[in-house]
């Protein structure tokens, strides 16, 4: 295929924390909101006058500082942080919110605030913690809201006078999905039997609405959606298999790159710092009966977090239908992309992904019929030798296996 005119944008836009676009914003008196997981809603960080910057540390060359701070059996993507707010990448941050979802994160961001590494370039700098619940019920959606209402928005509004009303909450709302939507739908072209845009493409769009103000991705993202529509689709012998990444922490489209050069097409993107679940769009203001409790009255706030709580794909939550459905999301994806196998990895030394990606290696097969490769991996992964290798044999063996269910059904 054509190179994409604007890949180079989305590029440019996540090679470090900052951008073209976060400078302009901050030229024009907007504020620079850090946050370190989506359990928070994002939404709520993107309200007029504000940018949410999803935390993450591209290039970083050495973690001997972050290691020092919070040793060598905490998972690489918290060291990392540490590290590169130390080398000065955050400082244009003026706050930074904390989900509180991982134990070990949460000691990155207790380092940040300790050590004072971003309030030394910026004296109003503060740093802010909601205690995101690990259940999906009833209690655990006014949980969020209340932390949400405490911690954020009115936070917000006493350091910075951001203005948190419901009408600010929805203008954030509604330019939030008008992203998601065009995000969606350059998304969809990888449903495709021959799709006109790769795995590391849409890996590298999607990290750009992580980074950028939305405003500005909305314009792009359009441009991005009128290329795809009269692109040319590779042959259909450019890619093996099709597959679905799983699992945690990715910002690295290397990653993604380096499964694709071993000729598996990814498809979909169950990860953090993907498109699902968290580019769903928001559904506002009416409420479907039956979602919970009085839905018909509920406040804004509150539907929002029922919503996040709701869609969450993180085993940090622990109830059994969350459990269950993780599992049934994963397979649905699998079937609406057409992939033929799941590729599952965790950062090295994460506390809940284990857990889960040992689950899913074990109960996908057996109970959906569907390939898995499970893998750890290190922080930045893109060019490993080792991880390269892996994805070749599940390449030959998910070929083996659907040859031998051919021959069942000739």
């Amino acid at each position: 295929m054509k190179d994409l005119k604007t890949l180079t944008f989305y590029e440019e836009l996540i090679a470090g924390t900052d951008n073209d676009c976060l400078r302009a914003a901050r030229e024009d008196g907007r504020l620079m909101i850090g946050y370190n997981c989506n359990q928070l809603p994002e939404v709520l960080l993107d309200l007029p006058g504000c940018v949410s910057v999803r935390m993450r540390a591209p290039g970083v060359s050495s973690m001997d500082v972050g290691t020092y701070y919070m040793t060598s059996l905490n998972c690489e993507y918290c060291r990392a942080i540490v590290e590169m707010c130390f080398d000065g990448g955050y400082n244009f941050l003026d706050c930074v919110f904390d989900s509180y979802a991982c134990s070990q994160m949460a000691d990155a961001i207790d380092n940040i605030d300790k050590l004072g590494i971003c309030r030394s370039s910026n004296s109003r700098f503060f740093v802010a913690r909601v205690d995101t619940p690990i259940k999906s019920d009833e209690n655990a959606v006014r949980h969020l809201a209340r932390m949400c209402k405490a911690r954020v928005l009115d936070r917000l509004h006493d350091e910075f006078g951001i203005d948190v009303s419901d009408e600010a909450i929805l203008k954030a709302v509604e330019e939030h999905n008008r992203m998601c939507a065009l995000l969606n739908e350059i998304g969809s072209y990888r449903k495709l039997e021959h799709p006109v845009i790769t795995g590391y493409e849409f890996a590298v769009i999607c990290l750009a609405t992580y980074s950028a103000p939305h405003d500005i991705m909305i314009g792009k993202l359009r441009e991005t959606l009128a290329e795809l529509k009269t692109r040319e689709a590779d042959p259909k012998d450019a890619f093996r298999i099709r597959v679905v990444v799983a699992g945690s922490e990715v910002d690295d489209p290397d990653f993604i790159k380096m499964i694709e050069s071993t000729g598996a097409l990814v498809v979909a993107d169950r990860y953090c710092f993907g498109s699902f679940p968290d580019r769903m769009e928001i559904s506002l203001p009416s409420h479907e009966a039956g979602s919970g409790a009085d839905n018909a009255s509920e406040d804004l706030l509150t539907s929002i977090c029922r919503q996040y709580v709701k869609r969450c794909q993180c085993p940090r939550h622990m109830d059994r239908n969350k459990i269950d459905q993780r599992k049934d999301y994963l397979a649905e994806l699998v079937r609406e992309y057409n992939a033929d196998g799941i590729i599952v990895q965790q950062m090295n030394f994460c506390n809940f992904w284990p857990y889960e990606r040992a689950a899913i290696a074990h109960i996908i097969p057996e109970k959906y019929d569907i390939p898995v490769l499970s893998m750890d991996r290190p922080y930045s992964s893109g060019m490993s030798g080792q991880l390269r290798t892996r994805v070749q044999a599940f390449i030959e063996s998910t070929e083996i296996k659907r040859l031998r269910k051919g021959m069942k059904h000739a």
